[in-house]
């Protein structure tokens, strides 16, 4: 098992959270992050885009240990967490840009 699965384990383990709602969990936390580290309001490319990023990169380091540990990838199980990490995120960025809820 590679470091970056005995971490998702630990997580899981540490906050009895299941992986779905720690998905959810990272992919607002890297949005609103991104927006306070960059300065830029929730409607900015770069938040959604820095979630983007690192869901495509966390999945596809999945599909890759899966692949050299021998097993089948299960393509439905990695879109599934892309969507979990990205649906919150998209929908706060799709309401700041297209509305007025998010205005101040």
């Amino acid at each position: 098992m590679t470091s970056f699965q005995q971490t998702k384990l630990w997580l899981v383990q540490t906050t009895g959270l299941p992986k779905d709602t720690l998905h959810v969990y990272v992919g607002l936390t890297l949005f609103l992050a991104a927006a306070i580290i960059s300065r830029r309001s929730l409607k900015s490319m770069l938040p959604i885009g820095i979630v983007i990023a690192a869901a495509l990169a966390g999945e596809i380091w999945d599909v890759l240990d899966t692949h050299m540990a021998g097993r089948r990838v299960r393509w439905a199980l990695n879109a599934h967490d892309l969507w979990n990490t990205c649906f919150w995120p998209a929908i706060l960025f799709l309401l700041a840009r297209f509305t007025r809820v998010l205005k101040k």
